[in-house]
């Protein structure tokens, strides 16, 4: 366990940004967290560098992701279809099965140290749940998790129970890497091309849908910025501004 815990958080939001280079700049800062750590295991305690821990929130272009236990026959569109839709498709080294990420959705990726916090990635995917929950609650809506998948759903239980906020994560060394991905103002028929997260009876939705109407830029901005008061708040960090 870390004896220097730093709860501190640096935020960047990297507006529209493709999906390759942003899982770089992922992977480069996890590389140094990671680094650290390696240092740090020749340091006496007194003498450890402090970890730091990065939360990014994106919008990427049209892309389809397949996580490493994914299965690709859940992805339905072919090479002359993406092409239509202007979409891509990348295989990732996340947990989960097929996803969608594309303009409107707000993709959030915590590059954490869990030794600052907890180690534990069961509790970690059930905070980054809790965020958003209490985000699409301040609009109105009951967020819930659903027993044995990940992310966030609307009316568990029922036969139209839908997913809203997808999650996949990787984890080495206890440092986090990818994470949500919440459908606000996302363009829903890209999710016909795909079975979502490899689940053939449940649908998916967004806030728009929810809400019967698109936020606009400023609700936008103002809904990353009750993103990150949630964060803050369930991972009792401290976020810092670049």
């Amino acid at each position: 366990m870390n004896t220097n815990q730093n709860k501190s958080v640096a935020f960047e939001d990297l507006g529209v940004k493709e999906y390759q280079p942003a899982w770089d700049y992922q992977e480069s800062l996890m590389k140094n967290i990671i680094d650290t750590k390696i240092k740090n295991r020749d340091l006496p305690a007194e003498e450890h560098i402090t970890t730091p821990n990065h939360f990014l929130l994106v919008e990427h272009p049209h892309v389809y992701t397949l996580g490493k236990s994914g299965h690709e026959e859940n992805m339905l569109a072919g090479i002359d279809k993406l092409k239509e839709i202007d979409a891509t498709f990348v295989k990732v080294n996340r947990g989960g099965d097929i996803t969608y990420h594309g303009f409107g959705q707000v993709v959030g990726y915590p590059v954490l140290d869990l030794e600052n916090f907890f180690t534990d990635i069961h509790l970690y995917m059930r905070n980054l749940e809790e965020v958003i929950i209490r985000t699409i609650g301040e609009y109105g809506l009951k967020g819930e998790r659903s027993q044995g998948e990940t992310g966030v759903w609307l009316d568990v239980g029922k036969p139209y129970a839908r997913k809203i906020c997808a999650m996949g994560v990787k984890a080495s060394r206890w440092v986090t890497l990818h994470g949500f991905a919440l459908n606000v103002n996302t363009d829903m028929r890209y999710f016909e091309y795909i079975i979502p997260c490899g689940i053939k009876d449940k649908q998916v939705t967004s806030l728009k849908r929810e809400l019967e109407r698109e936020l606009t830029p400023d609700e936008m901005e103002d809904l990353k910025a009750k993103i990150r008061k949630h964060f803050a708040d369930v991972f009792g960090a401290e976020l810092t501004y670049k």
